[in-house]
C-alpha cells in the first residue's frame, strides 16, 4: 500500500491530486498501472508516469461485456473471453479476439463483438511483462480485496462526522493489514522483472 487520501469522487481532479501526492513523496519508476476503465485515472496516467503502460482489469472487462449480452449466453461468452487471455502472447491473443468477435456475431451478439474488437488491446498490457507475473498483473483483484475489507469496516460506522474521521479509520485498517500475515506475504517475485529486462 503506497498511499491513501480522501477524495469525493473518482474524477480527473481527484486522481491528479492523488498521483501528485504520490510523486511528491518520491514514487518513480512506475511501469504498469492496473485499474478498471476509470476515465479520471486513465486520462492522466501519462502526465505523471509517461513510461507506464496501462492495463485494464480483465475481471472488470468481462463484467462490462456481460452487461451487453442476455443471461443465457453469459457462460459461453465468459469461456470465449477467457480463451483470449489464455494465449501465449499478445499476437496470439489478438488473433483469438478476432475469432471470438466473429463467433459472437454468429450468435447475434453484435454489441459484445464490437466491444471486444474495440477494447481487447487495453487488456493485454500485462503480456509485456514476465509470464510468471501475468496472473498477478492482469487484474486489480488484490486491491479490490483490500477495498472490500475497508467497506466492511466503514459500513459498521455508517456516517462519519467528516472526511478526516473516515480517513483515520481507513488508515488504521490498512496499517493492521500491512502488519499481519496478510500484509507481509509476497505478492510476486520482482526479481523476474530485472531478469527479463523490464527494469
Amino acid at each position: 500500500m503506497l498511499g491513501v487520501a480522501e477524495g469525493s469522487r473518482e474524477d480527473k481532479e481527484s486522481w491528479t491530486n492523488f498521483l501528485r501526492y504520490l510523486k511528491d513523496r518520491g514514487l518513480k519508476g512506475v511501469k504498469l498501472v492496473v485499474s478498471d476503465k476509470c476515465l479520471g485515472l486513465y486520462e492522466i496516467i501519462g502526465d505523471f508516469f509517461p513510461e507506464a503502460k496501462w492495463q485494464r482489469c480483465i475481471v472488470h472487462w468481462y463484467r462490462n461485456a456481460f452487461t451487453m449480452c442476455p443471461w443465457k449466453h453469459v457462460r459461453d461468452v465468459a469461456a470465449m473471453l477467457k480463451a483470449i487471455h489464455a494465449q501465449e502472447d499478445r499476437d496470439a491473443a489478438k488473433q483469438k479476439a478476432a475469432l471470438v468477435a466473429e463467433k459472437l456475431r454468429k450468435l447475434k451478439l453484435d454489441k459484445v463483438a464490437e466491444f471486444v474488437e474495440n477494447s481487447v488491446e487495453e487488456t493485454l498490457a500485462y503480456m509485456y511483462f514476465p509470464y510468471e507475473h501475468w496472473s498477478r498483473l492482469r487484474t486489480n483483484n488484490a486491491l479490490e480485496r483490500i477495498m472490500k475489507e475497508i467497506r466492511r469496516r466503514t459500513r459498521v460506522i455508517g456516517a462519519f462526522p467528516d472526511g478526516y474521521s473516515a480517513l483515520m479509520l481507513v488508515g488504521v485498517r490498512l496499517r493492521h493489514i500491512s502488519s499481519t500475515k496478510w500484509g507481509t506475504r509476497q505478492y510476486m517475485n520482482t526479481g523476474k522483472l530485472y531478469e527479463g529486462g523490464v527494469w
